[in-house]
């Protein structure tokens, strides 16, 4: 009877694992290989997670499905983040992924950030330091794979935009190992001998492993240090490298760098061509006017065009000259009454004067003046001097 009350339904079981499950697991990362991957017509990617022992049903749906920067496949190994559900229907239990990239990208993320950092701290990323693009090069530079897509993009593109601007290839490897240190060695030999006066850096695009290279630190000091401007072109759209940042300019594709290291020529040469039209228009136009302006320049005119600016002139000069000569004619006239006022005073100073008045100086024997009578004593002889002449008394 207790094995009765305690018997439940497959429904009522499936649920208890359910809450169990899921509540257990809200959260875990997985790491495995992708197996029967069936991508739906509404967005949602199906498939299963696999090791050596083990498998488990695997969903994303749209919205998550719609932020990853690659598209899964059968054998790749991923990491995923999500919860543990149960699929009531058919019995089994699923992963629910949140997130997804490939394995070991996590770890690779977290070593490009902190040489990011690293790099961006020394100011190789500095906007100071970047380059100007020269409007017209003579010379392109490509270093990407020979005989890649890539190249071929750019030869395309330039070839159609400027077939005068030269292309000077310089094969790289762009991909492994090896791909570092020729980078390098192509960015130097650019440099060194003055190949360019534009450089591409590109590839196709590709896996954040398959774009380390680009991102390796002596590649991204070298492209910082280089005396040529640089257009990074690493992988798409949606691909970076460390190279990207520390370059001049950054190009979202191949073709994109040699649209914007060469001008389209037809555009450039029309441009020339209006700017030579309108040059054209104005001189002509001011020539034009210039020679009417000329015509009215005869002998007769230019005397009377200078008379009419002289007159003014003239006029002034009269003017100027009356008023200087009333200015020195009054200060003459002030001159002349301060001398005569001046001959007066001097004049009613000279003793001579007082003497035509009737005045007579007195002078002693021994040739002082007489200013007291009382200093006098009998019989002293004083010598009168009137206006003319001189008297000789004695005191009595």
């Amino acid at each position: 009877m207790e094995q009765e009350n305690n018997i439940l339904t497959v429904t009522q079981l499936t649920n208890l694992i359910k809450t169990l499950l899921e509540g257990s697991f809200s959260s875990v990362t997985l790491m495995g290989e992708i197996s029967n991957y069936r991508p739906s017509g509404q967005g949602h990617l199906y498939f299963y997670l696999k090791d050596a022992d083990s498998v488990i049903s695997a969903v994303m749906f749209r919205g998550n499905a719609a932020s990853l920067k690659f598209t899964p496949k059968d054998g790749m190994v991923v990491q995923v983040r999500g919860r543990i559900s149960v699929y009531n229907q058919r019995g089994n239990y699923q992963i629910i992924i949140t997130s997804m990239e490939k394995a070991g990208t996590g770890a690779i993320m977290e070593m490009l950030e902190m040489r990011k950092q690293k790099l961006a701290a020394e100011g190789l990323f500095d906007s100071k330091n970047k380059k100007k693009l020269p409007f017209f090069p003579d010379t392109v530079g490509v270093i990407t794979g020979a005989n890649t897509a890539a190249l071929r993009d750019i030869l395309n593109v330039i070839s159609r935009r400027n077939p005068k601007v030269n292309v000077t290839i310089l094969p790289a490897i762009v991909q492994g190992e090896d791909a570092a240190p020729t980078v390098i060695r192509q960015i130097r030999t650019a440099n060194a001998y003055k190949m360019c006066d534009t450089l591409i850096i590109a590839r196709g695009g590709g896996s954040l492993e398959d774009l380390l290279p680009f991102s390796d630190e002596n590649v991204v000091r070298e492209a910082a240090a280089s005396d040529i401007p640089i257009i990074s072109a690493i992988g798409h759209d949606t691909d970076w490298s460390l190279c990207d940042f520390a370059c001049d300019v950054r190009a979202p594709t191949p073709s994109a760098a040699a649209e914007l290291a060469v001008p389209v020529l037809t555009e450039f040469t029309e441009t020339i061509q209006w700017y030579k039209n309108d040059f054209i228009h104005k001189i002509t136009d001011s020539l034009s006017r210039l020679r009417l302006t000329l015509r009215t320049f005869t002998p007769q005119n230019l005397e009377l065009y200078f008379r009419n600016i002289e007159q003014p002139y003239l006029n002034r000069f009269d003017d100027a000259v009356r008023s200087l000569k009333d200015s020195m004619q009054r200060i003459v006239e002030e001159k002349k009454q301060t001398v005569a006022k001046c001959i007066q005073d001097l004049e009613n100073c000279n003793p001579q004067t007082i003497f035509d008045r009737g005045y007579s100086m007195v002078t002693t024997a021994d040739g002082k003046i007489l200013r007291d009578a009382s200093t006098l004593k009998s019989g002293e002889i004083l010598t009168i001097r009137p206006a003319k002449g001189s008297i000789q008394t004695k005191v009595l």
